[in-house]
């Protein structure tokens, strides 16, 4: 026992001294390290916005650097911390959802999140009624519901009427079902001198003729906060049909198949709305407009405080004198419609973009639409030495001097 014991210690002793010897000497070491990392976690980053197959390996190389973060303890490293501090903070904020209880992406734990915000993102009574949610799970009775939401809406006033519509997503399934893109949109008026959250509730739609129904349910809550600040919370339900006829909803993580991260794809909080063409009922289009409408005025994102999205940087199109980009960022910034950046979903951002609904007010010819996207990514991910991306000069613009003919200067230069 005593020679196995003394076996561990040695073993362990030398397993430290081996990370101590891995970690970084000089300055310089630490410089390139963090050149060569960022170029490395940019370049997988971007492979992974274009290919959901290589989400695995920017995984991969994200929980790399960020053991390394930890092993040499780099956080607590003064030449790092000085230098280096929104490289550092960029990949904790990260890794956030590459913990088994943050799936959502936010500092506090997914349990905690959905305790705390629970009063905001419950779906209203009225809304599962056994007669509503049998009117709600195949897109032939979605008359029926329409009809029962008229009802409700002669029994409330002016300024509480429901606003619904029914149409076809341009881009995402719903989480049970990738391939179901229908759904029954109710925005639900809040009231902001009581705190009532404005509830975008979302219900998924079979496809016409298909005999499975969907599951998912989503709930988006606005609460107004001071100074134009607005607040948004997420919660997904699942629709459980029983044998006896029955349909219960509860909460998707409650019922054990996890969740997602919101703010990859909820940059701005809420999202507008762009149907598929000809899947909007005529009589429906106007709610469509005013809708978006809303969403226009519902002032600058924040997440409760549980998530900081400042700190990953800023996003497509943002501005730089080496770089013309477009200006997306003069809407998508902090203190406008949220900064496009990394993490964000490829099918969102192209079906906005290149499916030319975006900029917003442009009239782009298709072959216009598809150069702009291919710009903006380029521009973001761009990892060269010479004309660095948005993303890349950020995270080392505070300690780089960009020098167009030479690349970048040494990185520690700035300051000694």
């Amino acid at each position: 026992m005593t020679t196995r014991l003394t076996l561990t210690l040695l073993a362990l002793c030398w397993c430290g001294q081996l990370m101590a010897s891995t970690c970084f000497k000089t300055t310089e070491q630490k410089d390139l390290w963090v050149r060569r990392n960022v170029d490395r976690l940019i370049t997988k980053a971007r492979a992974a916005y274009e290919d959901e197959t290589a989400q695995s390996a920017y995984v991969r190389t994200l929980t790399e650097i960020s053991n390394t973060f930890e092993q040499c303890r780099l956080k607590q490293d003064s030449y790092f911390k000085s230098h280096y501090s929104d490289f550092a903070e960029w990949i904790r904020v990260l890794s956030l959802d590459q913990q088994s209880d943050h799936e959502l992406g936010f500092e506090i734990s997914d349990q905690t999140y959905f305790e705390n915000t629970r009063t905001f993102v419950t779906i209203p009574d009225f809304l599962l009624t056994p007669e509503f949610l049998h009117s709600v799970k195949y897109f032939q009775t979605l008359g029926k519901a329409k009809s029962l939401l008229r009802a409700i809406n002669g029994t409330r006033p002016k300024d509480q009427q429901l606003l619904f519509f029914s149409y076809e997503s341009r881009h995402l399934g719903t989480p049970d079902s990738d391939n179901s893109y229908r759904r029954l949109l109710i925005v639900v008026p809040g009231d902001p001198q009581r705190n009532m959250p404005e509830k975008w509730v979302q219900f998924g739609i079979a496809d016409p003729g298909m005999r499975i129904p969907v599951r998912n349910v989503s709930v988006v809550a606005v609460v107004s906060g001071p100074d134009r600040i607005t607040n948004t919370y997420f919660k997904d339900y699942f629709r459980t049909y029983r044998r006896d006829g029955s349909i219960s909803v509860k909460g998707r993580w409650e019922l054990g198949y996890g969740d997602d991260n919101c703010v990859k794809c909820h940059k701005s909080g809420v999202l507008p709305i762009f149907p598929v063409e000809g899947s909007v009922a005529d009589e429906e289009k106007t709610v469509v407009e005013t809708v978006n409408r809303r969403f226009l005025t519902y002032g600058v994102p924040r997440f409760g405080g549980y998530l900081d999205t400042a700190k990953f940087g800023p996003g497509l199109g943002s501005k730089r004198s080496q770089m013309n980009s477009s200006g997306c960022s003069e809407c998508h910034q902090p203190n406008g419609l949220g900064s496009l950046n990394w993490p964000m979903d490829s099918v969102l951002i192209s079906s906005f973009v290149d499916g030319g609904r975006m900029p917003l007010g442009s009239n782009l010819k298709e072959w216009e639409s598809n150069q702009l996207y291919k710009k903006l990514i380029d521009d973001y991910f761009s990892t060269d030495e010479i004309r660095p991306g948005i993303l890349k000069a950020w995270l080392l613009g505070r300690n780089v001097n960009s020098q167009p003919e030479h690349g970048f200067t040494s990185v520690h230069s700035k300051s000694n």
